[in-house]
């Protein structure tokens, strides 16, 4: 059974990966709060022209997923290389619901599913992926899906791919991020700069730190995070007091000291 989830579509990078001759979309939200402009739903119970309950809401500014009948509520645009940011709740019992990418073949699976792969939201299991008519290759294959030989994208086939972020969701109630990106495999690195280290740790596969123009630190995020550099946590901290802003004094004192040497220097005159 799925339980009522609400959702918040944030803006999203359309053409996160732009090409050459062009600069990136601006972001945009795909969810207006006020109606569902710019989506329909495929509900298999309302074929034939059956009255049914709408799966998708709208409520308070927030898109709902009302659990039943099951069903989908599809972008009427398509998109390539972008970056989505998903929030989500489950506002009472937790239950089961998910974003699917790559969609082509409509019910595909078990005559409800697209085919597609899912970036599973289900309580506790937030972040797995499912193959649905469509596969994906991730590190760990075998660990995270099982033996070679069970892997499919149909059926009764190991279909799950599990994630490697266990216990990141909140309790029942409180809202949750989630950021997708597809991009084109194009042999490019892209390069972000940020302060933001959630930010950072969420969407980055290294993370590199300059000081006075040097490299101290270059890691993955997770032992980033942890690094014994005094520098490096004092700003993952975001302490006051550490030897970023001892630094900063001992700089201050030598520009004070120059700026006295060369008020004298002015005084003395020849």
């Amino acid at each position: 059974m799925r339980r009522l989830a609400f959702l918040a579509l944030l803006p999203v990078a359309a053409c996160g990966a732009p090409p050459a001759e062009g600069p990136a979309a601006a972001p945009r939200a795909l969810f207006n709060g006020r109606d569902l402009s710019g989506w329909h739903a495929d509900v298999p119970a309302a074929d034939g022209g059956a009255v049914v309950k709408p799966s998708f809401v709208v409520r308070d500014g927030l898109l709902v997923s009302q659990g039943t009948p099951e069903g989908h509520l599809i972008t009427d645009e398509s998109f390539h290389d972008y970056r989505l940011v998903v929030e989500w709740r489950w506002p009472g019992e937790p239950g089961n619901c998910g974003i699917l990418v790559h969609t082509s073949t409509p019910r595909r699976l078990y005559e409800m599913f697209p085919q597609s792969i899912e970036c599973q939201l289900h309580a506790g299991n937030a972040g797995d992926f499912w193959c649905i008519g469509e596969d994906v290759t991730v590190p760990d294959m075998e660990k995270r899906r099982g033996p070679r030989e069970r892997w499919g994208v149909d059926g009764d086939r190991a279909r799950r791919i599990v994630n490697l972020t266990d216990g990141s969701e909140k309790p029942a109630g409180e809202w949750n991020e989630m950021v997708i990106e597809c991009r084109e495999q194009t042999g490019v690195t892209s390069v972000v700069v940020t302060h933001d280290m959630a930010s950072a740790r969420r969407i980055a596969d290294k993370i590199v730190m300059l000081y006075e123009g040097e490299v101290i630190e270059e890691a993955p995020p997770d032992a980033f995070m942890e690094s014994e550099n005094p520098i490096v946590q004092q700003f993952v901290r975001g302490e006051l007091e550490g030897p970023i802003t001892d630094r900063l004094r001992e700089l201050e004192r030598q520009r004070l000291l120059e700026s006295s040497a060369d008020s004298t220097d002015e005084e003395g005159g020849d």
